[in-house]
């Protein structure tokens, strides 16, 4: 009898410091180069302790994907964690086609923020030089992708240390500037009522910290390395954070940064002059781009991962014997992303997945609670304390946080959310023969 060929699988290539530094990069992302006049202007000097505040918010998930992560330290992980505990396909299944479609809706709004960025640097700003870079963007990250998860990684550590060194500029500026803020004072006429508001903003800011469970399966020693990354990662990008909303007001007046539509530039421009302001955009395409290419991994693992659980076709759990990646998946993320680019400006549907991804803390915090009183006696490497009969009082507060967070969403996004929602239904039901549509027996590690 001949040899039963083996079937290639994913490669652990992944160490806790590239871990970190990938979990690092996503929070970052190119959101804080924006956001940060918005929150400056909400809160003024104070604005350091909106960022802590979330960070917090934002911790009470994070620490639930730690526990989770290393109990199953599978790709797919948000669908492999509702399988486990509620055992219903269809449920698991909305919530991975929930990821998804955030995977790729916000890597393709991401990707013509960064054709944005490049032509308006460059000094040709045009709507079609934007969509060709953000396609040419998506090509070359796609390739990146699929020659293998430690290209893929070394590619992510370069992008986020100049994305760090973009804040680190800022703060370390910071020591020549002119102005002498009292760090505990709000704009005037605020109370701190303001602050809350601005933690519901920031709290999008740390967003990104959950895709580190999507590459579970090709990092080593996952059971110790998956919860240490998330902690780390936090930990890392609220120091950074923190740092760089008390840098920014001791270099220009709160109401100047609020107004500007380049907060950080402006910032660099006002110690640095011209050639600051030109690093700093310059920055700002690595961090899209780093963006893009987290976010291309993320959706493509995702969709290895339910097709390997039969949740999606078998096609899509194919690995190349060569980079040990997941092909099909690969290059479908890559077509999907390229397709809502040519729409120009879909920053309203990208806002709506944000929404998805509070469902997915919801359904992620909600999972831990019910394994907890499922399978009380299930190995955790990592354990959430404290516990109140049974209940994980860090999930709880997750869960309501997360469900407060919904109603700060307008009708619109919503609306938008739903349909993604129902498209999902009627494509599960669709594929059926294509497909399972009940869960399997036990997922093997």
């Amino acid at each position: 009898m001949g040899e039963v060929k083996k079937t290639p699988k994913l490669k652990r290539r992944v160490s806790l410091f590239a871990l970190t530094v990938y979990g690092v990069g996503n929070v970052l992302g190119a959101g804080i180069y924006a956001l940060i006049g918005e929150v400056v202007g909400i809160t003024g000097n104070i604005s350091w302790l909106a960022f802590v505040l979330a960070s917090v918010t934002g911790a009470l998930t994070g620490l639930s994907y730690a526990e989770l992560s290393a109990m199953y330290p599978k790709s797919a992980a948000e669908f492999v964690y509702t399988e486990e505990a509620f055992k219903k396909r269809i449920l698991s299944f909305i919530l991975g086609w929930i990821i998804i479609f955030s995977g790729i809706l916000s890597a393709a709004t991401v990707a013509l923020a960064f054709g944005g960025y490049l032509s308006d640097l460059i000094g040709i700003p045009s709507i079609v030089l934007n969509v060709i870079f953000a396609v040419i963007l998506v090509l070359i990250l796609s390739i990146i992708n699929f020659i293998g998860i430690k290209t893929s990684t070394r590619t992510n550590i370069l992008f986020t240390l100049i994305e760090v060194s973009g804040l680190m500029i800022i703060i370390i500026i910071s020591i020549f500037g002119q102005q002498e803020p009292n760090y505990f004072i709000l704009p005037s006429g605020s109370s701190y009522v303001v602050i809350f508001s601005a933690v519901a903003l920031i709290f999008f800011a740390y967003i990104g910290f959950e895709d580190i469970a999507n590459i579970a399966e090709e990092v080593k020693e996952p059971h110790k390395n998956m919860p240490k990354a998330i902690i780390y990662s936090i930990i890392i990008t609220t120091v950074l954070y923190c740092l760089t909303a008390i840098a920014v007001v001791k270099i220009l007046p709160y109401n100047q940064i609020a107004e500007s539509e380049a907060p950080l530039k402006d910032v660099a421009t006002e110690i640095l002059g011209s050639g600051g302001g030109i690093i700093l955009s310059s920055i700002a395409l690595f961090a899209t781009a780093n963006t893009v290419l987290i976010m291309l991994i993320v959706t493509s693992r995702m969709m290895y991962g339910m097709a390997r659980d039969k949740a999606l076709p078998k096609g899509l759990s194919k690995i190349s014997p060569k980079y040990r990646t997941p092909i099909i998946s690969v290059l479908l993320t890559m077509g999907f992303t390229i397709v809502p680019i040519f729409f120009g400006d879909i920053s309203v549907v990208a806002h709506a997945t944000v929404f998805g991804v509070l469902i997915n803390f919801i359904l992620v915090n909600v999972s831990l609670i019910a394994l907890r009183k499922k399978k009380p006696d299930l190995e955790r490497p990592f354990e959430l304390k404290p516990s109140y009969k049974g209940i994980p009082i860090i999930a709880l507060l997750g869960s309501i946080i997360s469900i407060a967070l919904l109603f700060t969403f307008d009708w619109l996004i919503i609306l938008i959310q739903v349909i993604i929602i129902l498209c999902g239904i009627g494509f599960f039901y669709a594929m059926k023969s294509k497909i399972e549509t009940k869960t399997l027996s036990k997922n093997k590690i």
